[in-house]
């Protein structure tokens, strides 16, 4: 359970959040992407708030179009890949632009292409999710993110049910659009990542938010003893 949780993601920021399992991290990004329903507080997109109706666990969205509209502009990425096994790459890729934004296939088909190009699977346009490895796949996740044109990325444990080596595939694409100055928000286990990828880095720790704070700040001199024991577990010596 989220408790008294603060957080601005600017245009062209990437914000790490880290934390051991149960810290609260995804459940936080679910509620970003309104995946989750909060019980309170308030939800603003570029300025924007969040209409609800009810209060409490009856607390709901009380303008969907306004739901739909947010989440369009909010790409998630996440653990696992939720390809279509039945489409190739570049059919899931290519399936919410069309079928959701009602963009011009012959447009998304060359935006799509571009975008595989980019995490670098673009020769594998024309193969199915099966045919495969977990970090193209993952890349091929990435890829459809990114062809709905969102002004926001969110990702979930993107590399948590790789091994290392694949694992290394997606980093390498995650790093380069940070580089870019694209906005995003990553829940991450791998710390180098964090560090690596963020402008700014939150822990959070039975649903608060412990520290927060530039990654070698953070990183090289935590303040609070929680954060210390968690970073001491979690990179080698």
């Amino acid at each position: 359970m989220l408790k008294g949780v603060s957080l601005a993601a600017p245009r062209g920021h990437a914000i790490s959040m880290i934390g051991s399992s149960g810290s609260g991290k995804s459940t936080l990004l679910r509620c970003c992407n309104l995946l989750e329903d909060s019980q309170s507080g308030e939800i603003l997109f570029e300025g924007e708030p969040i209409r609800w109706h009810g209060t409490g666990q009856n607390r709901r969205p009380a303008d969907r179009a306004q739901v739909t509209r947010i989440r369009t502009n909010l790409s998630m990425v996440f653990q696992q890949f939720n390809l279509w096994s039945h489409m190739t790459i570049l059919e899931n890729v290519m399936e919410a632009p069309v079928t959701v934004l009602g963009r011009p296939k012959r447009e998304v088909e060359e935006a799509a292409r571009g975008y595989l190009d980019k995490v670098g699977i673009g020769d594998k346009c024309d193969v199915y999710p099966a045919q495969l490895s977990g970090g193209q796949q993952q890349r091929a996740a990435i890829a459809r993110a990114l062809c709905m044109e969102p002004k926001a990325l969110l990702f979930d444990e993107p590399t948590s049910a790789l091994d290392p080596e694949l694992e290394q595939e997606v980093v390498r694409v995650i790093k380069a659009l940070a580089q870019e100055g694209r906005t995003m928000i990553v829940v991450t286990h791998d710390m180098r990542m964090a560090h690596d990828v963020a402008d700014h880095v939150v822990f959070l720790h039975q649903g608060k938010i412990e520290e927060e704070g530039p990654p070698k700040e953070l990183f090289s001199n935590p303040k609070s003893e929680r954060l210390q024991q968690f970073l001491s577990a979690t990179i080698p010596a």
